[in-house]
C-alpha cells in the first residue's frame, strides 16, 4: 500500500481564481475605474445642464406655430422660426451637394490614385489645416468672392461658405475609410481582371461606405450649427425664402439676433430655436455613431 502511495504524482495546487479585493492589482483597477467614472460624470454635468436649461426654457414654446410661422415684430406676440428651419436645411443641402462629391473625389486621389506624390502630401496637409480654419474667415472669403460679385446676400453664398468648412472633414474621413479597405480585396479584384475604375466603384467605395457616411454626417452636423460664416453670406430674413439669390434666415443667426433683444417673446423663441438646433445636431451625431458602429460589425 505504501509503495502505491509513493508512486502517485504529487498534488498540484492551482492558484485561486476568486477575486481578492485587497490585491494590489485589484486596488489599482478599482481606483482607476472610479477615477474614470468621476471624470465622465464631471464632463457630463455641463452637457446635461445645458440640455436641461434648453428643455425647461424652450420646451414650453415648441409647438406647431413656432415651427411653421415667421418671426414676429418686436412688440408682437406669437410667431415662430419656420423660415429659419427651412433656410438652415436649404443651405446645409447646398453645402452637401458641393462638398460631398468633391470631398470623395479628393479622397480617392489621396488614398487610391496617387497616395505618395508630393501633391498628395501637400493636399493632405492643407486639408488638415482647414479642419482648424476659423469659420468666420470662410465667411469673409465667400463674401469677397460671391456676395460682392453678385451684389446680394444669398442662400447660395451661405451654402458655399458651409461647403468650405465641410470639405476637409469629408475628405479626411473618406480617405481614412478608403485606406482601411484591405489590400488583399483590391489585389483579388485586380487578379480577376477588374480595371482600376471597377475596383474603386465595386470594392473600395462599397467597403468604405460606412466610414465615408460617418464623416459626411459629422460634417453636416457641424455645418448646421455654424453662425459666423452666415453673417457675411446669407445674413438674415424675417420671411420665407422665395429664391436662392436673396438673404436667407437660419437657426443660428436667429438665435444670435433674438437672444439680445429686450422682448420676452423673442427671447423665448431664441430658447426654442436653440433646443431645435441642439436636437438636430444630436440626431446627426447619433446617426454617425450608428453608422460607424455598423462598419465595425461588418
Amino acid at each position: 500500500m505504501s509503495e502505491i502511495t509513493q508512486q502517485l504524482p504529487p498534488v498540484v495546487e492551482f492558484p485561486s481564481l476568486e477575486k481578492d479585493s485587497f490585491d494590489i492589482r485589484a486596488i489599482k483597477n478599482s481606483t482607476l475605474t472610479l477615477m474614470v467614472w468621476g471624470i465622465a460624470i464631471m464632463a457630463s454635468i455641463p452637457l446635461f445642464s445645458v440640455i436641461f436649461m434648453l428643455i425647461s426654457e424652450g420646451g414650453s414654446r415648441i409647438d406647431i406655430e413656432a415651427l411653421t410661422e415667421i418671426p414676429p415684430a418686436g412688440f408682437e406676440t406669437g410667431g415662430g422660426f419656420g423660415n429659419a428651419i427651412i433656410g438652415t436645411f436649404v443651405m446645409v443641402g447646398i453645402a452637401s451637394l458641393i462638398s460631398i462629391p468633391f470631398g470623395i473625389m479628393a479622397a480617392l486621389h489621396l488614398a487610391i490614385l496617387d497616395p505618395n506624390s508630393k501633391l498628395t502630401t501637400i493636399s493632405r496637409f492643407l486639408a488638415k489645416v482647414l479642419t482648424g480654419f476659423p469659420s468666420i474667415l470662410a465667411g469673409v472669403f465667400v463674401y469677397a468672392v460671391i456676395v460682392i460679385t453678385t451684389g446680394t446676400y444669398s442662400a447660395w453664398a451661405g451654402g458655399v461658405a458651409l461647403a468650405v468648412l465641410m470639405l476637409p472633414t469629408v475628405t479626411l474621413a473618406a480617405e481614412e475609410a478608403m485606406r482601411q479597405v484591405p489590400q488583399r480585396m483590391k489585389d483579388a479584384a485586380y487578379g480577376m481582371g477588374c480595371t482600376r475604375t471597377q475596383v474603386i466603384m465595386q470594392v473600395v467605395l462599397p467597403t468604405g461606405l460606412p466610414g465615408i457616411l460617418t464623416g459626411v454626417i459629422l460634417a453636416v452636423a457641424g455645418a448646421a450649427g455654424e453662425s459666423a460664416p452666415l453673417l457675411f453670406t446669407a445674413l438674415f430674413s424675417n420671411y420665407y425664402m422665395a429664391e436662392l439669390a436673396e438673404p436667407t434666415a437660419s437657426l443660428s443667426i436667429l438665435i444670435y439676433n433674438f437672444s439680445g433683444m429686450p422682448f420676452d417673446n423673442q427671447i423665448e423663441l431664441a430658447w426654442a430655436a436653440s433646443l431645435v438646433l441642439v436636437v438636430l445636431v444630436l440626431f446627426f451625431n447619433i446617426l454617425a455613431r450608428v453608422v460607424g458602429r455598423s462598419k465595425f460589425k461588418e
